[in-house]
C-alpha cells in the first residue's frame, strides 16, 4: 500500500497585529491546504484559534494542545480524521517554551511520532535555543517506538546556527532542503505591518519540518505566504508556513 502523509506548520502570531484582518487569510489558505497533520505555534486557546483554523475546510480536525509559559497559550497540533492520535506528552523546555508529541498511525499501519515545538525567541541567544534543542532530542530518543519521527515548528534558528546543526547531527533531515536542495531564504518576516510587529534582525529561515526514520520527502513548499488582495501589508502571519508531502515507505 502506498503510504503518504501531508504535514504542515505555521506560527500564527497569537492575536497581535491585525488578527481580525488576518483570520480570513488563514482560513482561506487552510481550506485549500487541508494537511493530515498541522502544527501551530503561538496559539491563544481561549480564542479557539486552532479550532477555527481546523474548521476552515471540508476536513474535520482534532486539536491537541501543548501549553507553553502559561496554560492558555502555546502550541497546537491539528489531526485530520480519520487519523487518530495517542494521548499527548509534553516537555517543558524552559524560558516559557515547550514541545508536545503524539503517535499517529498511518493508513498502512506505520507509527509516526509527531512533535510540535517553538524554541526561544530573542535573536542573539543562540546558546539557549541550542540547549532547548538538546533537551528536545534527548526526549525524542526516549520516545515510544515509531517508524518515523516528525518535528515541526518555529525554531528561531537559521541554518547557520548550532541548533540547526544539532538536528542534522541527530539524524533529522529538513523536508524543505531534502526536496529542494536548500532551505528557503526567508520564512520570517512576511512583510506584514502592524503595531507590535518585530523588526529586530534580518529576514531569515526559521521554520522547519524535520524528518527522521523510514520516510522520504516527496515535495515541500512554502504556504500561507500570500498577501491580501489589494493590501501588500497584510499577510496571514509574520511567519511563512511550510508544507511537506512525505512517503512513509
Amino acid at each position: 500500500m502506498v503510504d503518504h502523509l501531508h504535514v504542515a506548520t505555521l506560527n500564527i502570531r497569537n492575536l497581535a497585529d491585525r488578527w481580525a484582518e488576518r483570520l480570513p487569510l488563514l482560513l482561506a489558505d487552510m481550506a485549500a491546504l487541508q494537511p493530515d497533520l498541522m502544527g501551530l505555534q503561538e496559539v491563544v486557546y481561549p480564542l479557539q484559534q486552532d479550532r477555527l483554523i481546523g474548521a476552515a475546510g471540508a476536513a474535520r480536525y482534532d486539536a491537541i494542545r501543548g501549553w507553553a509559559g502559561r496554560p492558555e497559550y502555546g502550541n497546537s497540533l491539528l489531526v485530520r480524521e480519520p487519523l487518530a492520535a495517542s494521548a499527548p506528552e509534553r516537555l517543558d523546555l524552559g524560558l516559557r517554551r515547550a514541545a508536545h508529541r503524539v503517535v499517529v498511525t498511518s493508513a498502512a499501519g506505520r507509527r509516526v511520532l509527531m512533535t510540535v515545538t517553538h524554541l526561544h525567541d530573542p535573536g542573539p541567544e543562540e546558546a539557549a535555543r541550542d540547549d532547548q534543542a538538546r533537551l528536545l532530542l534527548a526526549w525524542l530518543d526516549e520516545a515510544p517506538p515509531s517508524d518515523v519521527q516528525v518535528v515541526v515548528g518555529d525554531f528561531n534558528a537559521d541554518p547557520a546556527e548550532t541548533t540547526y546543526g544539532r538536528m542534522l547531527g541527530a539524524g533529522f533531515r529538513s523536508a524543505y532542503a531534502e526536496a529542494n536542495g536548500t532551505e528557503p531564504a526567508v520564512t520570517w518576516p512576511t512583510g506584514i505591518q502592524g503595531p507590535m510587529i518585530d523588526t529586530d534582525g534580518s529576514p531569515e529561515c526559521l521554520d522547519y519540518i524535520w524528518v527522521r526514520g523510514a520516510a522520504t520527502t516527496e515535495s515541500c513548499r512554502l504556504v500561507f505566504d500570500r498577501s491580501a488582495v489589494g493590501d501588500p501589508t497584510l499577510y496571514p502571519s509574520d511567519h511563512i508556513g511550510v508544507s511537506a508531502h512525505l512517503d512513509l515507505g
